[in-house]
């Protein structure tokens, strides 16, 4: 399956793969680029719902190859290829300034917002107009960490197949559901109706985290949270069945994005393990 030639910056392949850098070329030939062995690792286990995987090829130098053999050996077992390149080529690809040596072509792997919702989620996470990348990708990690059903990009947030968002994720992109491009106020009344309470995290809401009780935390929830800059507009926070607001106990001004979702995501994650298992 591997490539008998050296391939370099001018090959075919190599040359399609550096467009996927582009946000168009990703949306028109829906797919990405995945750089390091660890996350290469975690796209080469993903399995979507009909059992298909999502690695369509990886490139690497001759270095990583030997540094990274069982890599290798497992992309080749699951007969997908893998490209032997000049370390100038893989480092056109890569978009890091110390390359790890490997980067692989990926399908897209967002799911739509009626799937998560068939599957009867407990917990799930709507980010609406998150622009930053690296923060959008924290809150799909941290998301994966609890044990989230789902991560919803909504409104204009950011492309989750953006290479900063593919590496914060750390390769939970691959471990969760994600669902990108619906409108906020769509994807607040979808999950509404699918039975979840919609909690929205603001620094002025009404209620503060500490105030709700377990039986509150419970329930199937939605955190709904918003962009870096601005928050949550009032639109978006009127959508919510509650806007709830982190305590801040000290001299800090405010949390950023992705530690405010991490308290409240944990906080919820832990009433509704404990409440399964009491059942």
């Amino acid at each position: 399956m591997s490539s008998p030639e050296l391939m370099t910056s001018r090959s075919p392949r190599v040359r399609s793969a550096r467009k996927l850098a582009r946000r168009a070329s990703r949306r028109s030939e829906r797919l990405f680029l995945v750089e390091g062995p660890h996350a290469v690792r975690e796209a080469l286990a993903f399995k979507s719902s009909a059992g298909e995987g999502c690695v369509v090829e990886v490139f690497a130098t001759h270095d990583a190859e030997s540094r990274h053999a069982d890599l290798c050996e497992a992309v080749r077992g699951a007969r997908t290829a893998w490209h032997a390149v000049a370390p100038e080529a893989l480092a056109g690809l890569a978009q890091t300034v110390r390359p790890q040596g490997v980067v692989a072509v990926c399908r897209f792997v967002d799911v739509p917002l009626d799937d998560v919702i068939a599957q009867r989620p407990s917990l799930v996470v709507v980010c609406a107009d998150v622009r930053d990348p690296g923060n959008a990708g924290a809150v799909i990690r941290c998301a994966d960490a609890v044990g989230a059903d789902a991560v919803v990009l909504a409104g204009a947030s950011v492309d989750p197949y953006n290479g900063k968002t593919v590496r914060a994720t750390v390769g939970s992109l691959f471990h969760l559901p994600v669902v990108s491009g619906q409108p906020v106020d769509e994807a607040v009344t979808c999950l509404r109706d699918g039975g979840l309470t919609v909690l929205a995290a603001d620094g002025d809401g009404t209620l503060t985290l500490d105030a709700l009780d377990d039986a509150a935390l419970a329930r199937p929830t939605a955190w709904l949270f918003g962009n870096e800059a601005r928050g949550l507009p009032a639109e978006h926070a009127a959508l919510a069945d509650s806007v709830v607001r982190v305590p801040i106990y000290g001299r800090a001004e405010s949390l950023n994005l992705a530690t405010a979702a991490a308290v409240c995501l944990y906080a919820t994650a832990r009433v509704q393990r404990q409440r399964r298992s009491d059942r």
